[in-house]
Formats: C-alpha cells, structure tokens, sequence
C-alpha cells in the first residue's frame, strides 16, 4: 500500500481500488468500446484528460486575470492560421 503522504502526477503510482457509480447507459456505452476488463484503465484515462482540462482552464482563468480576454477576432485569425481553414470554418468546427 502506498504512503498517503507520497505525491504522485496524474498517471503514475500505484493502482487503488475504489467504488464508483455510473449511470447503466454510461457504463454500457464503455463495455461496448473496451469489454468488461477494460473500463478501469478506460476510465483511468477519461480522469487524467478530465484533470488536464481542469489544468489548462485554471491557466486560462490565470492568464484572463493578468491580461484579460483573449481578442475574438485575433483567436479566429490564429485558428485560420493553424487549421487552413477560413474563419467561417472554423466557427463551425468549434
């Protein structure tokens, strides 16, 4: 068993059983894509990609607070540049 006290990133350390409830049509809808034996590393990365957001909109939050908003107009100018596409396009991918 691990130390409580012992940090560990998102990932890494070792594994730890625990209950968690799920709605059925949640739960059907992982075992059709990974079986039965798949829905704990399933789930296991769901969370690490939930935790990554909930990084990067506590940085985004940080950022709009020293520098305010992000331009609209610069962010879709930036999109078109990234993706090829025109800024119509990119409206309707978002």
């Amino acid at each position: 068993m691990a130390d409580d006290d012992t940090d560990f990133p998102p990932g890494d350390g070792p594994t730890s059983g625990i209950s968690v409830s799920l709605t059925a049509g949640t739960l059907q809808a992982i075992r059709e894509r990974v079986g039965k034996r798949g829905v704990s590393a399933y789930l296991e990365r769901a969370a690490q990609r939930q935790i990554e957001r909930d990084n990067l909109d506590e940085l985004i939050a940080d950022f709009d607070k020293t520098h305010g908003p992000a331009d609209p107009e610069a962010v879709a100018a930036k999109r078109v540049k990234l993706t090829g596409g025109t800024s119509s396009d990119a409206g309707a991918a978002a």
